[in-house]
């Protein structure tokens, strides 16, 4: 669908492309004349909990993640948001967009207006633009063998917010997880010197560190029994609150992988996360270590999971 948009030529204008959609990374980057590199993404979706606040405020912490997955820092952000003006009242709306305020004020983001649609869905989310050093950025193809891979917040989101979805239980650990900022977590890596990172968000765990693996010509070696998880996940699994986006993250990464744990754990691990953590190839002081990068096995392998 994009093959498209790829080496396309460079264009007449500013600045230098440093990261665009060659290897699937966060947001995009470019390098000026003044030696500040711009950072964009865009990122949007529907409704994960019942609370329109909380949505709110989700949906910017997922969205700001991308420019904190690069080394960046966001300075202006603007609303995107899909309404079904008929089926729901504007003061949700309204809700809503307090809720992504309130998460650009902690990130000391500007918050300058947006778009909006009619939509006989909601959705929403923001196109957040930041500004990083082009020589300390975190790029997912900078992975070399030899150095341990960092995960800064918990996995199973997705898993909860599948049964909140289909029970109405509210999980406060997960919606607590989802609107944590990853400034914190990015300001550290940059501390050690790492130069690659992602964050684990729809294609989960296993799906970003393929892509990281992939592009830095690694293979990632995950020790599962490392990994860790929000209280009630490994229930909610248990008793089938797993997406269908889960599923098809595991189908992708499958061919990829080298695993020696059960059906179980590797769904957990492709759990399609919203919001979720930093995967930093370096080790941070405070967060847990849950594997290593290693030299690529060859034959299309980029994953490896032991128990």
């Amino acid at each position: 669908m994009v093959a498209g948009l790829v080496g396309t030529g460079t264009p007449k204008g500013p600045g230098e492309l440093l990261v665009g959609l060659d290897d699937g990374d966060d947001a995009a980057v470019v390098s000026l004349a003044n030696g500040t590199a711009v950072v964009a993404t865009a990122d949007f979706f529907t409704p994960v909990v019942d609370d329109a606040y909380d949505w709110g405020r989700i949906a910017a912490a997922n969205a700001l993640s991308d420019v904190y997955a690069m080394g960046g820092t966001p300075v202006v952000a603007v609303n995107l948001l899909a309404w079904p003006r008929d089926l729901l009242p504007m003061e949700l709306a309204a809700e809503v967009l307090a809720g992504g305020l309130a998460i650009a004020r902690d990130a000391g983001c500007h918050l300058a207006g947006g778009h909006s649609v009619d939509d006989p869905e909601p959705k929403y989310g923001m196109a957040v633009t930041g500004i990083a050093d082009p020589d300390r950025l975190m790029r997912n193809d900078a992975g070399a063998a030899g150095v341990p891979l960092t995960l800064t917040k918990p996995l199973g989101v997705g898993v909860l917010n599948s049964r909140h979805k289909a029970t109405g239980e509210v999980f406060q650990n997960a919606i607590d997880a989802m609107t944590t900022l990853n400034l914190a977590a990015s300001v550290e890596a940059l501390k050690v010197g790492a130069v690659c990172a992602t964050d684990v968000t729809g294609f989960g765990l296993l799906g970003h560190l393929h892509k990281l693996a992939r592009a830095s010509g690694v293979t990632a070696r995950v020790e599962a029994s490392a990994v860790p998880y929000l209280e009630g996940a490994r229930e909610a699994l248990r008793d089938g609150y797993v997406s269908g986006g889960t599923r098809r993250n595991l189908d992708w990464v499958r061919p990829h992988l080298d695993s020696a744990v059960g059906e179980d754990e590797l769904l957990l691990l492709a759990d399609a996360q919203t919001s979720g953590g930093l995967l930093v190839a370096g080790e941070i002081p405070g967060f847990p270590v849950i594997g290593e990068l290693i030299p690529s096995t060859g034959e299309g392998r980029t994953l490896e999971v032991r128990a």
